[in-house]
């Protein structure tokens, strides 16, 4: 078993984040918390599901491609979202861990996605398998596929969706992030057009969240905002949070990895 250092990687993680960041009205706030953030036991429950055999195949996720190569975790977060030959799609990392539970596993999708997003007591297999799969990336350059025909139409529907007004509320991603200087309560809101605010924290997900006592991913994320916005809850893995996370990411292309890390 590996060592449990992820306090010091997170307080790391902090003092590298960019000087608007270490500004924020909580960094104090996320400093104390750092030192005890139990990310890396997600990351060892990932692990173990990495290496499990599971479904009617009886066969684990090792042999997962994940776009560097069969099994190979190395960098594999980092070039995320990007295109993938076999599948037809741009993916993001749980769309293609799913992806893998259904080819390699035999699972049905219905079956792999009972249970998407965790509690306190329990992360979902997605949360704890994204958080050791990302990890891997610690320290890599952020840089999601552009060159593909599809993962540029992907690019510029993540950015039309991003702008797009809707719902009772005509709610779109910019009413709260499309401006500098806004808040809720404690938590900023950055602009998330503008890479100087969006590097930090796409280089962060998916991380432990504190104020839920629990591992968070970037398809939560999305999830999240839509049903804040009175949207209808998009399907997991859809080509909607595909596209969206595909945009704030090319927006962040060349920061480094730093995750997964702590929020508030």
């Amino acid at each position: 078993m590996r060592k449990l250092t992820c306090g010091a990687g997170i307080a790391l993680a902090l003092a590298l984040a960019p000087a608007y960041a270490q500004k924020s009205i909580y960094a104090d706030y996320q400093r104390m918390t750092a030192e005890n953030a139990p990310t890396e036991l997600y990351e060892l429950a990932g692990e173990e599901l990495w290496k499990k055999k599971q479904g009617p195949k009886n066969a684990s996720l090792e042999s997962c491609d994940l776009g560097q190569g069969p099994g190979v975790l190395k960098g594999a977060y980092a070039a995320l979202p990007r295109y993938f030959a076999d599948a037809g799609r741009v993916m993001d990392l749980e769309t293609r861990l799913l992806h893998c539970m259904m080819t390699l596993q035999g699972r049905s999708r219905e079956e792999a996605t009972k249970r998407v997003f965790g509690n306190a007591d329990r992360a979902s297999e997605f949360e704890a398998l994204s958080a050791y799969v990302a990890r891997e990336s610690n320290g890599m350059k952020i840089a999601a596929g552009r060159s593909h025909p599809k993962e540029q139409e992907s690019y510029e529907l993540g950015r039309e969706l991003f702008y797009h007004r809707a719902g009772p509320w005509d709610f779109s991603c910019a009413s709260c992030h499309g401006e500098e200087g806004k808040r809720i309560r404690m938590s900023d809101l950055p602009k998330l057009d503008d890479p100087k605010y969006v590097r930090p924290l796409m280089a962060t997900w998916p991380a432990y969240r504190v104020s839920t006592s629990k591992i968070v991913t970037l398809q939560w994320r999305m999830n999240d905002c839509y049903r804040q916005m009175r949207m209808p809850e998009p399907a997991f893995g859809s080509d909607v949070t595909v596209a969206l996370i595909h945009f704030m990411t090319v927006t962040s292309e060349g920061e480094t990895y730093r995750g997964p890390a702590i929020k508030r």
